[in-house]
């Protein structure tokens, strides 16, 4: 598995448990290097992972104003009705693609992996109609 889309993975996990328990986004960082410790044979601390750290600490930063532009975009949809998986999954990617220098159709086409295999089939249409509006705006 590529390093990147590692890295958006856990990405995702953190940004999900930082969601649903509001606690301090260094704590989710810290709590997903844990369990990365508990679940290795080798005891030694999980080596950092600079671009989970770059996504999870954008995304939430500015979560307010991402919040924004996927509510704009996602009609008849509240940001608090969505799926958890799916809004975090949205985060990331409005985030990486807007602040980050990754192009627009490799983010859309790994948040739409993540949907794939953290969500269902419906949220792969909806994710990927947020993002595109998104993309279309930004350009």
């Amino acid at each position: 598995m590529p390093a990147r889309h590692r890295s958006r993975q856990r990405a995702l996990q953190v940004l999900y448990s930082w969601d649903l328990r509001r606690q301090p986004i260094n704590e989710a960082i810290s709590a997903f290097y844990d369990t990365l410790e508990s679940d290795e044979e080798n005891p030694q601390r999980a080596a950092p992972d600079e671009f989970m750290e770059t996504l999870v600490r954008g995304a939430s930063e500015h979560a307010g104003d991402i919040d924004k532009r996927i509510m704009e975009k996602s009609e008849h949809w509240r940001l608090e009705r969505m799926p958890a998986v799916d809004r975090n999954i949205l985060r990331l990617a409005v985030y990486e693609m807007t602040d980050l220098s990754t192009p627009a159709p490799v983010v859309i086409d790994e948040a739409l992996e993540l949907a794939r295999q953290f969500s269902g089939d419906e949220s792969v249409s909806f994710i990927n109609g947020v993002l595109d509006a998104v993309h279309r705006e930004s350009r």
